[in-house]
């Protein structure tokens, strides 16, 4: 008999989450950034964050590295390890999500279906699937850290868009082109798409 079940009880909030948006003048939403290592994910979330403080909007950033050296570091990328990441960091996003708090969220998530497990955790309404979509042959050029050339060497195994597959999101909320346009351009862009839907409305 599996008695741990059981034995959990979730802690019902005592505020619901409209108090807490209405306390930050604000709509909680997942923004999910999703496209290759290398395309832009971080920059662009780091010039929106920025743009979106200043508004006196209250967002926090969770990316892949971060978060691969903390609350994930035992795991690794083979499929099993990659959907894990996701689970968990999902279910970080909804406790900031369920206390009013924009979430910006920078992850490769490679596939339809660990993206799926992210809206499922967060849902529907609330996850808003940003795809960064930047040629391979432009991440690779950008590829400071040189992981693409220790992939393509043999010496990373699983490296998504070399040795592992990336699967184009069918229908993301929103698209970012970002070959030959400026950081700014970019986050402007998806500015200009988040804020009707992140403004408070009494």
């Amino acid at each position: 008999m599996n008695t741990k079940s059981e034995n959990i009880h979730p802690f019902n909030q005592l505020l619901p989450r409209e108090s807490k948006e209405r306390l930050l003048n604000q709509r909680a939403k997942v923004l999910w950034f999703t496209g290759l290592s290398g395309s832009g994910k971080s920059t662009i979330a780091k010039g929106l964050e920025e743009e979106l403080h200043a508004k006196g909007f209250f967002s926090v950033v969770l990316d892949g590295d971060n978060v691969r050296t903390g609350i994930n570091n035992n795991l690794g990328f083979s499929d099993e390890d990659r959907k894990e990441n996701i689970r968990r960091i999902a279910e970080v996003a909804k406790l900031f999500l369920q206390n009013g708090v924009i979430v910006i969220c920078c992850f490769v998530s490679p596939t339809e279906e660990i993206r799926n497990l992210a809206r499922t955790i967060i849902g529907e309404k609330d996850f808003v699937e940003i795809f960064v979509n930047t040629p391979i042959e432009e991440c690779e050029k950008r590829d400071v850290k040189g992981l693409y050339a220790k992939a393509r060497k043999g010496e990373i195994k699983d490296f998504t868009g070399v040795n592992a597959p990336f699967e184009i999101p069918t229908n993301p909320n929103l698209e970012i082109q970002t070959k030959n346009k400026l950081v700014e351009q970019s986050v402007n862009k998806v500015l200009e798409f988040c804020i009707p839907i992140l403004n408070f409305q009494f």
